[in-house]
C-alpha cells in the first residue's frame, strides 16, 4: 500500500515505525524538518517538509497515487481539512485523528460527506481502556475481541502460581479443562511467544487469552482475588479525565475528580452531576489525605503532564491504593512499570497509532492491538475461502516460531483452540506475534 501520514508527532512517527515493519511504501509529512530526521534517517520511508492542508505539498507527496492518508497532526482542524483535500485530489481512504469525542459521538454529523473515511479519537479509545483496566482490576493488558468473545489478560507469575516452574505442556496436563491460554510472556527485556516446552518462571509477565469464565480460573490458580472497585479518584480535568469520569459513572462508580484550574473545575462540576468536583492540586499529598484517598480503590492520573501522572500515581500506590493507572507520553515509563508498582500505563497516541494500523493490512484484519511493554502484537483475521488456513489442522499449517495462534471465533462464539483444530471459512482468527513478523502471518490469511 501507498499510505502518506500527516504529522510526524508521537502518533505519525510509531504508526510510520509500525508500518516499516511490513515494507508499506510511506510517506511521511510535516512542517518542522527537525521532526523528520529521526524518521528519515532510521525508516525505510519517504519525508517531505511542509504544510500537510498546502495542495503542492501533498501533490509533491504523491497524494493522487496513495492508497491511505493519515492526517495526525496535534491540530484536529488541519486534520480534517488535509483529509478533505487528500480524498479530493485522489486519496483512496483517509483517517483523522480528532481531539473532541463529540465530533464521533454526535450522529448528526456525517464526515464521510467530506471524503473522511474514519475518525480516531485517542480519548475515547484511552477512555475504553481505562474502563477495561478498572473492569478487571488484578489484570493488565485487557483486550476484547467481538465484544468479549475471548479476552487477553494479563498477570506478573510469583511463586504462589501453581504453574511456575512447568512447562505449558505440563500446565495443560494438569489443567486440561481450563479456559486460557499463555500466549506471550515478557521475561527482563525478552519478550517470548510461549511453545509447548516453554517454562514459566517467577517473575514472568504472562498474557493469557481468554474464553468466557477463563477470568475466574486465572486468579484461581494465582492465587489471587478480583477485587471490586466502587471509589475511584481521577487526577486531570481534560478531555480524557472528563470522558473517564462520564463512563465510569455509568457503571455506578463513585468518582472524585481533582481539578488544579479553577475555572475548568466549575464547568466541570456542572457538567458533571455523578462525579465530586475538587479544586486543588492532585500531586499534593495533604490534599489527597483530606479526600480520603486511602478510601479509594482506584487512582487514575491523566492530566497533560506525563510526570505528574506518574509521580502522583507513585504517592497512591503508597497509601495502599491496589489499582495505579497513569497517562503517559513518554515511551520510556514503560519499562519502568514493573519496578515502579504503577499497575498500567496508557499512551493515547500508540493507542491511536494501533487502531490506525489495522487498516494497513493486506488480509483482512479486524481488529489489532500492541500488548504493553513487548514487542508482540495481536492481530484478528477473517478467514477466507482463499486463505491458506481454511480447512486446515492447526498442527499441519508450517505457522513460524514467532506467532502462535491465540484463539478462535466462530459464529460469535470464542474458543482456546489447540493442535488438532480445523479452520473454516469465517472463522475469525486471533494470532500473536512478534511486531518484525507480521508480514510472515499475513501470507497465511
Amino acid at each position: 500500500m501507498k499510505i502518506i501520514i500527516a504529522g510526524s508527532g508521537e502518533v505519525g512517527s510509531h504508526l510510520a515505525k509500525l508500518l516499516s515493519y511490513e515494507s508499506q511504501e510511506i510517506t511521511l509529512i510535516d512542517s518542522n524538518d527537525e521532526k523528520l530526521t529521526f524518521p528519515n534517517s532510521q525508516l525505510d520511508i519517504k519525508v517531505v517538509e511542509g504544510d500537510c492542508t498546502s495542495i503542492s505539498i501533498l501533490n509533491k507527496a504523491n497524494i493522487s497515487e496513495s492508497d491511505l492518508f493519515v492526517g495526525v497532526t496535534a491540530s484536529e482542524s488541519v486534520n480534517l481539512t488535509a483529509c478533505y483535500l487528500a480524498k479530493q485530489l485522489g486519496a483512496k481512504k483517509t483517517i483523522a485523528r480528532i481531539s473532541n469525542p463529540e465530533l464521533i459521538e454526535n450522529e448528526n454529523v456525517n464526515f464521510s460527506e467530506l471524503g473522511i473515511s474514519e475518525l480516531i479519537s485517542p480519548e475515547i479509545l484511552t477512555s475504553k481502556e481505562i474502563n477495561m483496566v478498572i473492569n478487571r482490576a488484578e489484570f493488565t493488558d485487557p483486550f476484547e475481541f467481538d465484544d468479549g468473545a475471548l479476552i487477553t489478560l494479563g498477570l506478573s507469575a510469583t511463586h504462589t502460581f501453581t504453574f511456575v516452574g512447568k512447562t505449558v505442556v505440563d500446565a495443560a496436563e494438569i489443567f486440561p479443562e481450563t479456559h486460557f491460554f499463555p500466549i506471550s510472556i515478557k521475561r527482563d527485556d525478552k519478550t517470548i511467544i510461549p511453545r509447548g516446552d516453554t517454562v514459566f518462571h517467577s517473575g514472568d509477565h504472562i498474557v493469557f487469552m481468554t474464553e468466557p469464565g477463563g477470568e475466574e480460573e486465572l486468579l484461581k490458580l494465582s492465587g489471587q482475588n478480583n477485587g471490586v472497585i466502587k471509589n475511584v479518584m481521577i487526577l486531570g480535568g481534560g478531555r480524557v479525565g472528563k470522558k473517564v469520569a462520564e463512563d465510569l459513572a455509568e457503571n455506578n462508580i463513585n468518582i472524585k475528580l481533582v481539578e488544579s484550574n479553577k475555572d475548568r473545575a466549575e464547568e466541570l462540576a456542572e457538567d458533571l452531576n455523578d462525579c465530586l468536583v475538587i479544586y486543588g492540586d492532585g500531586t499534593n499529598s495533604e490534599l489527597l489525605e483530606e479526600e480520603n484517598i486511602d478510601q479509594m480503590d482506584a487512582f487514575i492520573a491523566v492530566t497533560g503532564d506525563s510526570e505528574t501522572n506518574f509521580m502522583s500515581s507513585l504517592i497512591a500506590k503508597s497509601k495502599g491504593i491496589s489499582k495505579t493507572i497513569a497517562l503517559v507520553d513518554n515511551l520510556d515509563y514503560y519499562k519502568l512499570t514493573q519496578i515502579s508498582g504503577i499497575d498500567t500505563l496508557i499512551n493515547k497516541k500508540l493507542l491511536a497509532a494501533d487502531a490506525i494500523s489495522k487498516h494497513v493490512h493486506k488480509a483482512e484484519v479486524v481488529a489489532i492491538s500492541q500488548l504493553d511493554n513487548m514487542d508482540a502484537e495481536l492481530l484478528e483475521f477473517v478467514v477466507n475461502e482463499d486463505s491458506k488456513v481454511c480447512n486446515k489442522i492447526i498442527k499441519e499449517l508450517d505457522f513460524p516460531r514467532c506467532a502462535i495462534i491465540a484463539g478462535v471465533i466462530r459464529e460469535g462464539k470464542g474458543y482456546i483452540v489447540l493442535g488438532d483444530f480445523k479452520i473454516l471459512s469465517e472463522d475469525r482468527i486471533v494470532v500473536c506475534c512478534l511486531n518484525d513478523s507480521i508480514n510472515k502471518i499475513e501470507k497465511f490469511f
